[in-house]
């Protein structure tokens, strides 16, 4: 577990460290499977969030450019209150204690979940963080981005509400 760490912390400061490039769009693709328990130990699948653009966000509090872009998911939940999107952070491979500690340093209420042996960081193929990815209403990945953002503008806001767009049209809405 120590020398996985170590990779992702080397290969994160060397891709993700400066900042993103861009969106990355993916041809529609179902998502890996996610399951992981929330702060209150409840466990949490992509399943719960059905109907809803979903902005998984993996991250860790050791992570500078994951601590800088906390504030814009915030700002991004509040400007988009009421319509079908759920922003997901998904804190890899951290003990319970630091991640509390963290968060009681910022006034976040999107969803928070824990991977704390970091098996969904594996298995959703995440080599550096900040990672996140926007799933479409379908659970599909639509968009990836390796870095951090300012996810409350420019162009990571226009892909948000592209899929918030798709989303609302949709039978059943």
């Amino acid at each position: 577990m120590k020398r996985w760490m170590a990779m992702l912390i080397a290969v994160g400061f060397a891709a993700g460290g400066a900042g993103a490039a861009g969106l990355e769009i993916r041809p529609a693709q179902p998502a890996p499977e996610l399951r992981a328990p929330d702060l209150a130990g409840a466990n949490k699948t992509l399943a719960d969030y059905n109907g809803k653009v979903v902005l998984l966000n993996f991250w860790a509090t050791w992570c500078p450019p994951c601590r800088r872009e906390m504030p814009s998911l915030e700002r991004l939940r509040e400007k988009m209150a009421g319509r079908p999107l759920e922003i997901v952070a998904i804190d890899s491979a951290e003990p319970l204690e630091d991640v509390r500690g963290f968060l009681a340093t910022l006034k976040l209420e999107f969803t928070v979940l824990l991977d704390p042996e970091g098996e969904n960081t594996r298995r959703w193929k995440v080599y550096a963080l900040p990672t996140s990815f926007l799933l479409d209403s379908g659970g599909r990945i639509r968009y990836v981005l390796k870095g951090g953002a300012e996810w409350d503008e420019g162009e990571f806001l226009r892909a948000v509400e592209s899929l918030l767009a798709e989303a609302e049209k949709s039978p059943g809405r």
